[in-house]
């Protein structure tokens, strides 16, 4: 993802405030907090995606970190579709504090059997919801 970005550039926005034990002993952010809050992000834009039966399941997450986050105060976070594969969809997202980008992500999500507990086929449904044309061109 390019370096430069502003949440603008993301088409969907979630919101997540800073607790004060998030904070490690240096007085930021701890970095294993940066990946619950692109869950936010995540879960808030594609949650409603899943059919019944089944679930999105992180297969990888690239996370570059480009500033601290400091408490007290709030994270907003940016969430784009990158590319949608046959049962995977790959995000971009970014994460802001006071207009600042603190970090930028790429992750991919599989759809997954809640049964079987393999990949299954991204629904015709959420293609159209993701925009995705019926071809998948």
């Amino acid at each position: 993802m390019e370096k430069e970005v502003s949440l603008g550039d993301f088409s969907f926005h979630a919101f997540d405030k800073i607790r004060y034990a998030d904070t490690d002993r240096q007085g930021h952010v701890n970095n294993a907090v940066f990946a619950t809050l692109l869950e936010t992000g995540r879960v808030e834009s594609l949650f409603e995606l899943a059919e019944p039966g089944s679930s999105f399941v992180i297969a990888r997450l690239v996370l570059e970190f480009q500033a601290e986050i400091r408490w007290p105060g709030t994270v907003s976070i940016g969430t784009r579709v990158g590319s949608v594969g046959r049962s995977s969809i790959k995000l971009e997202q970014g994460l802001f504090q006071d207009d600042r980008c603190v970090a930028t992500a790429e992750t991919v999500i599989v759809l997954t059997d809640d049964v079987t507990r393999k990949s299954r086929a991204l629904p015709a449904e959420t293609l159209k919801r993701l925009g995705v044309p019926p071809d998948g061109g």
